[in-house]
């Protein structure tokens, strides 16, 4: 069996010193908005679409990239994870951190079954992985 890898973004949305997660709907499990980098699509707007696809949300990343002379130096994300999906599939994963601009928090039914912003300590919580608490808890101190 030949080992496969997608390029997925995520993005750990910050608002008032909390942080987003969706509780996934197939897996059951909370994560921060995220998904498959389609194909053309450059990795920063992949993270941005996801989250307003997933949560209704128009973000800004805190890292908006810049030229430099006429190259353009693309928005840089906080960490790559390399995610066992499944014993031949992983994903590399982009992790990026935003913050809120504008947009309703309205969670697409297709993706979540709920929606929840936790603070530095609810992110201690028993059913929250130790990745999601650990880069939840960096995109808070990012952000304040």
């Amino acid at each position: 069996m030949a080992l496969t890898r997608d390029f997925t973004a995520t993005t750990f949305v910050v608002s008032e010193n909390k942080t987003l997660l969706l509780l996934h709907r197939k897996l059951g499990k909370w994560f921060p908005p995220g998904g498959h980098i389609e194909p053309g699509e450059l990795p920063d707007e992949a993270a941005l679409r996801e989250v307003r696809e997933e949560s209704g949300l128009d973000v800004e990343l805190l890292d908006a990239g810049r030229p430099i002379g006429t190259i353009r130096m693309l928005p840089q994300p906080f960490c790559i994870l390399l995610e066992d999906i499944s014993p031949d599939h992983q994903h590399i994963d982009l992790i990026y951190f935003a913050r809120v601009r504008g947009g309703a928090l309205v969670p697409a039914e297709r993706e979540a079954t709920a929606a929840r912003w936790l603070s530095w300590d609810e992110l201690a919580a028993p059913e929250i992985a130790e990745d999601i608490r650990e880069l939840g808890r960096q995109a808070i101190e990012c952000c304040r």
